[in-house]
């Protein structure tokens, strides 16, 4: 089968989590042996054309890659990776089509309807749920933007009941198109990664454990909501370090209020972080924390329990799906502190409980969130798409 895939991230370009499912499931598709093409974003540092390991990777620069306008922007890209799928496809003679999120939605579309292809899309996120409703114009904008592709897809793939039931509720989708098929995440991914003492010295003293958050600082990643947290844990449990990695419009008003709190000498915003450094970060931690106020799914807690610590995850969206509460991680009452701190402080004083969680964790992520089985379950669907597809006379 020859796939086209657009995603408007790729590693190493990483914005959010869509770059790393992207990766992950284009790797797993062409193991297989089919041949996937993913065309993406090209920036400083990037190869324009590549053979990644198992997928051709192709990166198109963006014509006004200045414009303050976001929309304006993504338009750009869109105009860019026409121009230059159109011609790859012209070549090649994909099956499919498969984009990822409305980044990618006109590239999409034009190209289905020209090479007469089914366009499979993922929706990772909405806008709708990322900002609990419309708020203003540029919102509407993307809003219509998600709800037309919806309606223009032939495959409608999202990674949790919690999505499934946003698209039906919110977009009116149509069911028929609508499957869940869960993300995974590589379980190989900490093989060798040591826990470095040298190296965690960096980030907290020998004698204070390490409460790990990674993520975009935006305010539904919930960062402000473990912040308020830290001052009923170190009053309770004193010997702990805050590592909040990731960079985002937030950091200077998380800054401010770790200062208001009291709380900055415990608290380290390490900016942004290669992969090297975060892989580091997960090994020398000994939990991670993910406080989201809005999570389609939450791949970067399946990134805590492969590297083996306890994760503590707010109850919404796929986060909730994911974790059974002091079986294999921690639940709180998501925007609750309170409720928060306590999860924490219990995992800081029990060892034997986060022990447990974490080997049940693992376990879980092995038999149910690993590559092979999300890869053959997006195959079959790519398989009835197409035979749907042609049965139509399209």
């Amino acid at each position: 089968m020859k796939i086209l895939m657009l995603s408007w991230e790729y590693p190493p370009r990483i914005i959010g989590g869509i770059s790393r499912v992207v990766y992950d499931l284009a790797q797993n598709l062409a193991k297989y042996g089919n041949e996937v093409h993913v065309v993406t974003c090209w920036e400083p540092g990037t190869e324009e054309f590549e053979k990644d390991k198992y997928v051709i990777v192709h990166r198109v620069h963006v014509y006004n890659n200045a414009s303050n306008n976001f929309v304006e922007w993504v338009m750009q890209l869109n105009f860019a990776m026409l121009e230059y799928a159109v011609k790859l496809a012209d070549k090649t003679g994909f099956d499919l089509i498969h984009g990822h999120d409305w980044l990618v939605a006109y590239a999409s579309r034009v190209l289905k309807v020209t090479f007469s292809l089914p366009l499979i899309t993922t929706i990772h996120a909405t806008e709708y749920g990322r900002n609990c409703g419309i708020h203003n114009d540029l919102q509407r904008t993307i809003n219509s933007i998600e709800r037309w592709l919806i309606k223009e897809s032939d495959s409608l793939v999202v990674n949790s009941e919690y999505m499934y039931k946003e698209l039906l509720a919110v977009y009116n989708a149509d069911a028929a198109k609508l499957k869940i098929i869960q993300n995974g995440v590589n379980l190989k991914k900490f093989d060798n990664i040591p826990s470095d003492l040298a190296f965690r010295q960096n980030y907290a003293s020998s004698n204070e454990k390490i409460v790990f958050f990674v993520g975009r600082l935006v305010n539904e990643k919930g960062v402000h909501v473990l912040l308020n947290a830290i001052p009923k844990i170190l009053c309770n449990y004193n010997d702990v370090k805050f590592v909040i990695a990731g960079k985002g419009p937030c950091l200077n008003n998380l800054i401010e209020l770790s200062r208001e709190l009291d709380i900055l000498h415990k608290v380290y915003f390490t900016g942004f972080v290669s992969e090297e450094v975060l892989l580091k970060l997960y090994k020398c931690s000994n939990i991670a924390v993910f406080p989201s106020t809005y999570e389609p799914f939450g791949i970067v807690a399946l990134e805590g329990m492969v590297a083996g610590i306890p994760v503590v995850v707010s109850d919404v969206g796929g986060l909730s799906e994911i974790v059974n509460h002091r079986e294999d991680g921690m639940k709180f009452f998501s925007e609750n502190s309170n409720s928060l701190a306590d999860s924490i402080l219990e995992l800081l004083k029990d060892t034997v409980l986060s022990e447990s969680i974490s080997a049940k964790a693992i376990q879980k992520v092995q038999e149910l969130y690993n590559w092979d089985s999300i890869t053959d379950a997006m195959l079959k669907e790519y398989v009835r798409v197409i035979s749907q597809y042609k049965s139509r006379g399209e």
